[in-house]
């Protein structure tokens, strides 16, 4: 679970989040938007540790992973090699990995369907492959808790849905609570439980999906009207810009 209050978090000498307060159940899917520029990475890395806040509280109830946005490596590390880097908490500063390690590190990529790019090159992997096997890599940490900084940026609708889908599964098979980043309201009405809107540097809203994600909150966090569209099937909708003329 993620129990935040109060949280407030500068950097460079500005203040970029001043008393946000949120939860998230463990299990949960948290979905945080807001524009760029902010706040949203701030938030994330000062959840995992990376930035120390000026103040408030944080609580995350278990062993955190992180999925950061989509790089390159400067060398020709294989999928195993990157999904191994996962394991750092578990080999030790000076060690090295073992068979049970190994073992881990297979499970991972055979949960995420991508057994078979083991022994591929990462850099040469198509951007959805990275994306699962960034995925692979904090799985591979054993985490209760997976926070992922936008994981569908630049990715296009097939591999939007296989990874969509996968963060589903690991939130219901696996009990991982889940908080990530997105621009596209419509990931958060597909899987999140609950949601974070980031107006500014002090103005949010925070709670159920349900009871958040709504026509008027997103205008006002977009700062444009935003309509929804109701699809033929039952209960299936979803959120878009309505682009001035």
């Amino acid at each position: 679970m993620i129990d935040v209050s109060g949280l407030t978090v500068r950097r460079g000498g500005t203040t970029i989040i001043e008393g946000y307060s949120f939860d998230a159940p463990r299990g949960s899917i948290l979905a945080v938007l807001g524009a760029n520029g902010i706040g949203k990475t701030t938030l994330l890395e000062t959840l995992i540790g990376v930035i120390k806040p000026e103040s408030g509280s944080m609580v995350l109830g278990g062993r955190t992973g992180f999925v950061p946005q989509l790089f390159g490596v400067a060398f020709s590390y294989s999928v195993m090699d990157i999904v191994l880097m996962g394991r750092a908490r578990h080999i030790g500063l000076f060690g090295s990995p073992g068979k049970a390690d190994y073992e881990i590190a297979r499970q991972c990529l055979d949960l995420l369907d991508i057994a078979h790019l083991e022994g591929r090159v990462y850099n040469q992997l198509s951007g959805g492959q990275r994306q699962l096997v960034l995925i692979a890599q904090a799985l591979s940490s054993e985490c209760d808790i997976m926070i992922m900084d936008e994981p569908c940026a630049a990715l296009d609708y097939k591999n939007q849905d296989v990874v969509i889908r996968v963060m589903r599964t690991l939130s219901q098979d696996r009990g991982i609570t889940i908080l990530f980043s997105t621009h596209m309201p419509q990931h958060a009405v597909e899987i999140a439980t609950d949601v974070l809107l980031m107006n500014g540097t002090s103005s949010f809203r925070a709670g159920k999906t349900a009871d958040i994600l709504n026509e008027a909150n997103l205008s006002q966090l977009y700062r444009m009207p935003i309509g929804k569209a109701q699809f033929s099937e039952k209960d299936r909708f979803t959120y878009a810009p309505l682009f001035r003329q």
